[in-house]
């Protein structure tokens, strides 16, 4: 959609209406963001469920080793949510970044450069998970984890990630989706405005 390759500063209904067929029925949170993606590789240095998820619930009991997210992601922003939650806010693409068409993210890459600001659409869900007892060697807290499952933008988001900049995401939250509840699902607006913070063990 040609109102996608630059900034929105409104959901515009003709929007809506395009991603709708390819939504579960639910009750939905627009929420129009600025992401700034990290790519991020399976087991790689910056990889959650190595790290963080790890330092939590340890690893898989049978394998011995962490769970195997099995793609590359990107990792977009994380705050505190009080002493007992961290935010973490991921982006699935549908397809791996090698699928991607180079040219188009040049594409991208060339009109970053020149000050615009794609927009992305993404069918997102909460989770809030947390271990169900409490370990003295784990930094045990709750997980709350956002993610956007890009339904457009893939090329847009490969193209922020390797200039380093900003795109926008038209994040479309599921109400019940997750794991999260509707409750914490209409907490995000206020999270999503805090200061990025790293998580600090307590």
């Amino acid at each position: 959609m040609k109102q996608l390759e630059g900034h929105l500063d409104v959901v515009d209904d003709s929007i809506l209406k395009a991603f709708s067929p390819l939504l579960p029925q639910d009750e939905y949170l627009p929420l129009l963001l600025e992401v700034r993606p990290e790519l991020v590789a399976p087991h790689g240095e910056r990889d959650y469920f190595t790290h963080e998820q790890v330092a939590t619930w340890g690893v898989d009991n049978f394998w011995g080793l962490p769970e195997n997210p099995r793609s590359y992601y990107y990792r977009t922003f994380e705050t505190s949510v009080g002493a007992d939650g961290h935010l973490y806010e991921f982006v699935v693409p549908m397809v791996p970044p090698s699928w991607n068409d180079s040219v188009r993210v040049q594409h991208y890459v060339d009109l970053i450069r020149d000050g615009v600001t794609p927009t992305a659409v993404a069918l997102s869900v909460l989770d809030v998970c947390q271990p169900a007892t409490d370990g003295d060697d784990r930094d045990c807290y709750a997980h709350w984890g956002l993610s956007h499952f890009l339904l457009d933008g893939h090329h847009k988001l490969e193209a922020a990630a390797q200039s380093g900049a900003s795109v926008q995401l038209l994040a479309l939250v599921s109400s019940t989706g997750g794991l999260g509840g509707a409750e914490a699902v209409a907490r995000l607006p206020e999270l999503l405005a805090r200061p990025r913070s790293a998580r600090s063990a307590m």
